[in-house]
C-alpha cells in the first residue's frame, strides 16, 4: 500500500505585462505557502503521511526552498505547452484531476481570495467537505481525523470541525502560522504533469485582467495594516489613513462601511466579507469593532486602536487604546513618524 499524503496547494503570484494576463508572467511563490507547508508537516507527522506541494501552471526556476522547506514532492501541473490560464474553473479542475490520482488523506490551501474562489469549487467536484478560514489544524489521535477549528458565529466562539467525507479539505488564515524553517540537508522529488486541453475546458472567459493600483503594499502579506472605517466621517478622512500608510509603508485597510461608502475598493476591505489579515502591527482608525470585522484581523500580532467613542468594541482586543479625534491624532502621528524618519536619513 502507498504512503498516505498530505496534499499542499501552493499560492503563487503572477506578474503581468501591462493589464492583460500573460502566462509568460515570472511566478513566486508567497509566503503563506511556507505557512502550510509548516502544517503540513505537522499533520503529516501524526499521520504518518508524505507532503506534497501543487503548483498550477508556469514551472518555477527552482524548487530547492518548497524541499527544504518541507515538501517530499512538487507536483507541478499544467495543460498543453505549460498554458494555464486563472480561471477558477480550469484551476479547479487541474486539482480535482490531482486528488482522484494521488488520493490524499488531506488537502490544505490558504484562505485568501483564491483560495476561498478555488477550493469550494473543488470540494463540491469531488462531493467532499471543506472547512474554510481555519486557524488551527490537528489530528484526533484517536480516528485519525482531521480537526478543523475556525471562528464562528461572527467570531464569538472558535468551533473544532470533523469531516466525514474523504478527502478532508480546508483553507487556512494566512499569518496563523510561522513559515517552515529551511532544512539544506532535506531531499525531494519534482513531478512534472501535463493534462490535455479538454481537462482546461470551462465556460469562463477571462476578458480583461486589471491590475490593482491602489495598493502598493499586498494587504493579505503586509507586516503592518493601518485601516480606516466611518468614524473618519468622510472621503478626505480616510486620506488620512492612506497618507499614514504611506509613511509606515503599511497596506491599507478598510472596514466594510468604508468601502460601502465609496471611500475605499473592495480589495482593501478586512472581515468576514473581505480578507483576513495577520500583521505584526494593525492600525484601527475610526472602527468601531463590529464581530464581522474582528473575525478578519484580530489574530493581528499587536491591535491598535484609535476612536472617540470610549465603548467601542474594538478596545475589547485593543493591545493599546486611543480615545481621541482620529482627525487631530492622525495628522499628529504623521508628523511625528516623517520627522523620525528623517532623523534616521
Amino acid at each position: 500500500m502507498s504512503q498516505a499524503r498530505v496534499l499542499v496547494v501552493a499560492e503563487d503570484r503572477v506578474s503581468t505585462r501591462g493589464r492583460v494576463y500573460t502566462t509568460e508572467g515570472v511566478r513566486r511563490v508567497n509566503r503563506v505557502t511556507y505557512e502550510l507547508l509548516n502544517r503540513g508537516r505537522d499533520l503529516a507527522g501524526k499521520l504518518g503521511a508524505g507532503v506534497d506541494v501543487v503548483l498550477l501552471g508556469v514551472a518555477l526556476d527552482d524548487y530547492t526552498e518548497l524541499i527544504q522547506r518541507g515538501a517530499d514532492r512538487v507536483l507541478v501541473l499544467s495543460g498543453p505547452a505549460g498554458a494555464v490560464g486563472p480561471t477558477p474553473g480550469q484551476r479547479a479542475r487541474l486539482l480535482e484531476q490531482l486528488i482522484r490520482e494521488e488520493e490524499p488523506v488531506v488537502v490544505i490551501a490558504a484562505a485568501t481570495t483564491t483560495g476561498r474562489t478555488v477550493m469550494p469549487l473543488v470540494a463540491a467536484r469531488l462531493k467532499t467537505g471543506l472547512t474554510a478560514d481555519c486557524t488551527s489544524l490537528d489530528i484526533d489521535p484517536g480516528d485519525q481525523a482531521l480537526l478543523q477549528t475556525r471562528p464562528a458565529i461572527g467570531g464569538n466562539i472558535m468551533a473544532t470541525i470533523k469531516t466525514r467525507t474523504r478527502p478532508q479539505m480546508a483553507t487556512v488564515r494566512p499569518r496563523s502560522a510561522p513559515p517552515a524553517e529551511r532544512d539544506p540537508a532535506r531531499q525531494g522529488q519534482v513531478v512534472e504533469r501535463q493534462y490535455g486541453e479538454d481537462l482546461l475546458v470551462t465556460p469562463e472567459r477571462l476578458v480583461e485582467f486589471i491590475r490593482d493600483v491602489t495598493q502598493e503594499v499586498d494587504l493579505e502579506e503586509a507586516d503592518i495594516v493601518v485601516a480606516g472605517g466611518k468614524g473618519l466621517g468622510d472621503r478626505s478622512g480616510f486620506v488620512l489613513v492612506e497618507k499614514l500608510a504611506g509613511v509606515l509603508g503599511a497596506a491599507v485597510g478598510a472596514s466594510r462601511d468604508a468601502v460601502e461608502l465609496g471611500w475605499a475598493g473592495y480589495p482593501h476591505q478586512v472581515g468576514l466579507s473581505g480578507k483576513t489579515v495577520a500583521p505584526r502591527l494593525y492600525l484601527a482608525v475610526g472602527i468601531s469593532g463590529k464581530i464581522q470585522h474582528l473575525a478578519g484581523m484580530q489574530t493581528a500580532r499587536t491591535i491598535v486602536a484609535i476612536n472617540n467613542d470610549p465603548g467601542a468594541q474594538i478596545f475589547q482586543v485593543a493591545d493599546m487604546g486611543i480615545v481621541g479625534d482620529a482627525l487631530e491624532l492622525v495628522p499628529a502621528l504623521i508628523e511625528k513618524i516623517a520627522a523620525l524618519k528623517a532623523a534616521k536619513g
